[in-house]
């Protein structure tokens, strides 16, 4: 967590970490998803300095959750997609659709 976070986002974070483990995640992959998760929430309330387009205008985490546990997973958004194929440096990215964006990835 960011210094100075306050103490209900430390609870969250921590939250998550363990509902993380509670599903199998390994510690290293719990404590990722759960700052992803804290740092998106910050950004989206107007806790952070900085905040990403797809922090501040996606699906909030808490809905997300909701509708996947309602209706089964329907996988990453288009953005989420397009944001990770960029982390990853794919080529030809901008022109891909989200199902070539999914195959390229592997989701």
């Amino acid at each position: 967590m960011p210094a100075g976070s306050s103490s209900k986002r430390e609870r969250q974070y921590e939250h998550i970490k363990e509902s993380a483990r509670e599903r199998g995640e390994s510690e290293r992959r719990a404590k990722e998803i759960a700052a992803r998760t804290v740092n998106k929430e910050r950004a989206r309330s107007g806790e952070s300095k900085k905040a990403s387009k797809t922090s501040t205008q996606d699906t909030s985490s808490s809905k997300r959750g909701g509708q996947r546990s309602h209706s089964g997973s329907q996988g990453l958004t288009y953005d989420q997609l397009y944001e990770e194929a960029k982390r990853r440096n794919v080529h030809g990215r901008s022109s891909m659709n989200k199902a070539e964006l999914e195959r390229e990835l592997g989701k």
